[in-house]
């Protein structure tokens, strides 16, 4: 696993997490961005958010925009995903991704080269 995905969990509708996405010193530095995908049961993986700091740009899906913030901590190779107002539209299966997407690949798998084994969040009514 080249991405290490954590900070999934159970989350009553209306609350908020944070998922965390770690990776090696080596991998952080050959990057350019990272985003987040979820997979509901039943659905295909969806673009969720994307940082790409070499433009300092971030992206969000619709669904989740002004809901979710993404972030870097460049000193600890980690990219972030804060939620709140969560809905039970949100539970899925987290996973993020890094790599050097261009701005036509930054939201589609195609554009990421790393990926972690994902974080499940569930939010209940």
């Amino acid at each position: 696993v080249q991405l290490q995905a954590s900070g999934g969990g159970l989350v009553q509708a209306g609350g908020s997490l944070r998922l965390s996405c770690t990776t090696s010193g080596s991998i952080f530095s050959s990057i350019n961005g990272m985003g987040w995908f979820r997979q509901a049961p039943g659905k295909e993986r969806e673009f969720v958010a994307a940082i790409r700091w070499s433009t300092n740009n971030i992206y969000y899906a619709d669904s989740v925009k002004g809901r979710f913030t993404i972030s870097r901590d460049r000193a600890k190779n980690t990219v972030y995903l804060q939620m709140s107002s969560l809905t039970r539209d949100d539970t899925a299966m987290y996973t993020c991704a890094g790599g050097r997407p261009i701005t036509s690949s930054i939201r589609s798998e195609r554009g990421y080269t790393y990926w972690g084994q994902g974080t499940l969040v569930t939010v209940s009514s």
